[in-house]
C-alpha cells in the first residue's frame, strides 16, 4: 500500500513561498514610502494677491432677450449667468456677483484671498489722485454753476428788454391818445367859433 502511494505523481501546483514573501515585502515598502511622501508637507502654491477688477462685469446685455434652449444648447448659452472660469451657470445677478467675488472663483483664477499691503508711497499717490479728482469735480461744478448764472443773467436781460419795449409802446400809445384828444379839442373849438376848420383849404 505504501509503495503504490509513492509511485503516484503529485500534479498540484507548487508555490514558491519565498518569492511571494519578497513581493509582499516590496509592496509594503512601496506603500510605506508613498504614505511618507504624502505626509511630508508640500510647498504651498504661490498665488497672486487679490487685486481690483480692471473690467466691467456685464450683467445687463442679455436682459429682456428670449433664448430657445434645446438639449444641444451649450451651458454658456442657457438661461442665467455663465462663469467660464468655473464652468458653471448661476441663475441671478446677485448670486453671480457673490460667485465671482468668492474664494473658489478667485482660486480658479490663481489668486489668494489676501490683499496687497499698501506702502506709504502708494497711500500718498492715492491721496493725490483723490485730491485731483475732487478739484476736477469742483471745477466742473463751478463751470456748471457759472453757466447757470450766465443763463439766468441772459433771461433777466431778455425780460428787461421786453419790459423796455412794453414801456416804449405804452408811451407811444399814450402820445397817440394825446394827439387824438388835441385834434378833437381843436375841432370842437372851431365848431364853437364857427369855423369849419383851422388852416386854409384850396379854392376851386
Amino acid at each position: 500500500m505504501a509503495s503504490s502511494s509513492r509511485g503516484v505523481e503529485d500534479h498540484r501546483r507548487k508555490w514558491d513561498r519565498g518569492q511571494y514573501e519578497r513581493l509582499a515585502a516590496e509592496r509594503l515598502q512601496e506603500e510605506l514610502d508613498s504614505l511618507e511622501a504624502a505626509n511630508q508637507k508640500q510647498p504651498p502654491v504661490k498665488r497672486e494677491l487679490l487685486k481690483q477688477r480692471d473690467y466691467r462685469v456685464d450683467l445687463e446685455s442679455r436682459l429682456g432677450k428670449s433664448i430657445v434652449i434645446t438639449k444641444n444648447t451649450p451651458s454658456s448659452q442657457t438661461g442665467g449667468y455663465y462663469c467660464n472660469v468655473c464652468d458653471c451657470v448661476v441663475k441671478d445677478s446677485i448670486n453671480f456677483l457673490d460667485h465671482i467675488n468668492g474664494k473658489k472663483h478667485q482660486q480658479n483664477l490663481g489668486m489668494s484671498m489676501r490683499i496687497e499691503r499698501s506702502s506709504l508711497d502708494q497711500v500718498k499717490r492715492r491721496f493725490e489722485s483723490n485730491k485731483r479728482k475732487m478739484e476736477d469735480k469742483k471745477k466742473d461744478y463751478d463751470l456748471e454753476l457759472r453757466m447757470k448764472e450766465l443763463k439766468e443773467e441772459e433771461e433777466k436781460m431778455k425780460e428787461y428788454r421786453r419790459e423796455k419795449k412794453k414801456e416804449k409802446k405804452r408811451k407811444y400809445d399814450e402820445q397817440e391818445d394825446g394827439d387824438e384828444d388835441g385834434k378833437q379839442q381843436q375841432s370842437e373849438l372851431a365848431a364853437i367859433m364857427g369855423f369849419s376848420g383851422f388852416g386854409g383849404s384850396k379854392k376851386k
